[in-house]
């Protein structure tokens, strides 16, 4: 791993200890689908899904990829000859994402501490994942006179393809900045004079049950369903799946996007459709 550019050192740690008892004996070259497979019986006997355990494995991968095609001893020599191929496993058993309607929405963010229903509201209009959210800062603020606006340029060390993030500020997120303006040095959403950790903590949950919200292991419950609920009013918007896809930071392969003032002025224009969403039904189906 890359301690330059990885965001996500704390829960590879935390996947490592999993595995530890399971593996931690084990010489690299004999960390294969058949010496883990047992691991991945029993993480499935704990009822731990599919996906908390693919992304366990997904560090095992990628400290396997890295030994056989970075990492060399004093000899030059990789540590490992060849990285084995893992099979992912796919339980069916991923919870389904809840975005919000406008009344949802209301009854949350009345639920909400102030300091996260700021990051809510935040989160909602710009599409931003809620560790982005938190970890949010003033130095990443960037000026565009052309549009009169600012915009937020993340490093990609915080973004989950670890490239850098463009977050485009429409007039409810805008108002939100403002109002903070000032109040924390360095992040721009903090409680008690300190950054925020993490979104998804008791408070959340708390307000999430209190706004009448649905629960359970087959619906997510998290502030990720701020993102769904921000991508599915693009939708509804109209906003072209291109524009969408630059919104939600969805990108094809390690490319770097470079945007002008007018291309950043187009998704500004997409973004503030989104304050005209109103009173839209919507509707679940059940699977």
């Amino acid at each position: 791993m890359n301690e330059e550019t990885k965001s996500s050192l704390s829960r590879d740690a935390d996947c490592l200890a999993n595995l530890d008892p399971w593996i931690g004996p084990l010489p690299l070259d004999q960390i294969h689908q058949g010496t883990l497979q047992p691991f991945i019986e029993h993480r499935r006997e704990q009822g731990i899904k599919s996906a908390t355990v693919v992304r366990e494995l997904a560090v095992v991968r990628r400290i396997l990829t890295l030994a056989s095609r970075v990492w060399r001893d004093l000899d030059n020599q990789a540590w490992l000859s060849v990285a084995p191929l893992l099979r992912m496993p796919d339980w069916k058993d991923a919870a389904k994402p809840y975005p919000l309607s406008i009344d949802e929405q209301r009854r949350l963010l009345k639920e909400l501490p102030d300091h996260l229903a700021e990051m809510a509201l935040f989160a909602i209009h710009t599409g931003a994942r809620d560790n982005v959210v938190a970890e949010l800062r003033w130095a990443w603020e960037i000026k565009v006179p052309e549009i009169g606006s600012s915009v937020f340029l993340v490093p990609g060390e915080f973004t989950k393809n670890e490239t850098t993030y463009l977050i485009v500020l429409n007039s409810v997120a805008k108002k939100v900045i403002e109002n903070l303006r000032g109040k924390h040095n360095t992040h721009v959403f903090g409680y008690r004079g300190k950054p925020v950790d993490r979104m998804n903590n008791s408070a959340w949950r708390k307000a999430w049950t209190r706004a009448g919200l649905p629960v359970g292991d087959n619906v997510l419950s998290g502030p990720h369903n701020l993102r769904h609920t921000f991508a599915r009013r693009l939708r509804l918007a109209g906003v072209p799946l291109e524009t969408r896809k630059a919104l939600m930071h969805h990108i094809d392969g390690d490319i770097t996007v470079h945007y002008s003032p007018a291309e950043v002025g187009e998704l500004l224009d997409a973004v503030e459709k989104l304050t005209k969403v109103e009173g839209v039904t919507m509707l679940r189906l059940a699977s």
